[in-house]
């Protein structure tokens, strides 16, 4: 293999992950200590907020008011697309039941759990398409209690427009907090009384530690990092469109990954020298995340073919993944490791991420080698269930005594042979191996 880096990144997106972390340990014993009253101290320091945790219904009519009625098509519009998806992907999951030997019969349901906490961020960015993703998502596994928060934005209360998304998928209570203290008000059930089952949605790095030290007691997502991309382009690609793929995602925030893998120096050339050109463009602070991102963490590397691209392009794993290349039928039919792929130019991670349906909460920092995004699935609890008649004790009863005598587990083997001499009294069985 031949990869040449014509870009290296300075940073990768594990980078000072580790500082966080005493902190937000501190906050959440804190806040389960001291519960409520902690948590509005935490949201006067933090959010410069004072006023109601709980959002009201009619504050939420309020809110509705105030959000212009073409934002309220876009908005019905995303939401009628990401909840279409996911009816698709809870159809695509089925319940079974089946004998797996005479009288032993097995099956599994699909249980939703009772309780998500749904993080939706509002600090820099008001995060509308979040609210859809993780609330929709949530209902329509059918869960029965979907509980919401997000920042408070300059003192004036949660952004109108997420108030309106939030009501609109189905948000059963939304919580004016932020932050550290907003995820463990979801973990602690505080101001509602339900204890969330699974954590959801993206947010800074505070809010994604926070998420991973409770993970145990309670289900999260994924572990999530900042947001990233990777174009896959070869010679037919558009550079400038590459570029403003790339600077797209950078926006972000200042620790975005942004990476090209190209099989094309003179494709690389061209959007190396795009990319400054198409930062300089955006407005502040935006301008700023941007330069920072593709300075620190960009990066573009140079293969001599399409399969080496889709080795490099495995072992990032990224989040998004964009491939500007002919023959798409190909790729996605060689990789492997993503968080959701977007086929040719036309589709673009900005689709993705707001409107057109498939869920934009990803894994990050390579967890694409073992995991999906949020679907429905990971609202549902898949469990199984077992019966059988005592004919089929038989088998199953002599099979499982001698292997838990083989393995010395004596209690186990002998709830076997019980039940061999209460069903079948005089007959003499093989119980040892």
């Amino acid at each position: 293999m031949s990869i040449q880096y014509l870009k290296k990144a300075l940073k990768n997106p594990a980078t000072g992950e580790d500082d966080t972390r005493a902190t937000v340990s501190r906050m959440l014993h804190e806040i389960e200590a001291g519960g409520e009253e902690c948590a509005r101290d935490y949201a006067r320091r933090f959010d410069h907020w004072d006023g109601p945790i709980v959002v009201s219904q009619e504050a939420i009519k309020q809110a509705a008011a105030r959000v212009p009625t073409r934002l309220q098509d876009d908005i019905r519009f995303a939401h009628e697309r990401v909840r279409m998806f996911a009816e698709h992907q809870r159809a695509s999951l089925t319940e079974f039941e089946t004998e797996l030997s005479p009288g032993l019969i097995a099956g599994q349901k699909l249980v939703p759990v009772g309780t998500a906490g749904c993080y939706v961020p509002g600090g820099r960015y008001a995060h509308i398409a979040s609210a859809i993703m993780s609330v929709t998502t949530a209902k329509v596994a059918g869960v029965e209690h979907v509980i919401a928060c997000s920042p408070p934005r300059e003192g004036q209360g949660i952004d109108p427009a997420i108030l309106f998304t939030l009501d609109l998928a189905g948000a059963d209570a939304v919580l004016t907090l932020g932050g550290v203290q907003g995820i463990a008000a979801l973990a602690f059930g505080l101001f509602t009384g339900h204890a969330a089952d699974i954590l959801v949605g993206p947010g800074n790095r505070f809010v994604a530690e926070a998420k991973r030290l409770l993970f145990g007691r309670v289900g999260i997502d994924l572990f999530a990092g900042p947001t990233e991309i990777l174009v896959i382009a070869d010679d037919h690609a558009d550079a400038y469109m590459v570029a403003s793929d790339l600077v797209g995602q950078a926006e972000h925030g200042p620790d975005s990954p942004a990476w090209l893998v190209t099989t094309s120096r003179t494709l690389a050339e061209r959007v190396l020298a795009h990319i400054p050109r198409l930062i300089d463009r955006l407005p502040e602070p935006n301008r700023s995340a941007a330069d920072a991102a593709w300075r620190d963490y960009g990066e573009v590397l140079l293969a001599d073919t399409r399969e080496e691209a889709v080795h490099e392009s495995d072992r990032y794993a990224p989040e998004h993944l964009e491939v500007h290349a002919i023959d798409l039928e190909w790729w996605l039919a060689h990789l492997r490791n993503y968080g959701s792929l977007f086929l040719g130019e036309e589709t673009t991670v900005a689709y993705g991420d707001k409107a057109s349906g498939p869920n934009h909460i990803l894994p990050t920092k390579a967890a694409a080698r073992y995991t999906g995004g949020l679907s429905v699935g990971k609202f549902i609890k898949t469990v199984t269930y077992q019966r059988m008649t005592r004919e089929a004790n038989r088998s199953v009863g002599v099979a499982s005594a001698r292997i838990s005598r083989l393995e010395g587990m004596e209690g186990h083997a002998l709830t076997g042979d019980d039940r061999l001499h209460k069903y079948f009294p005089g007959e003499v069985f093989e119980l040892k191996g």
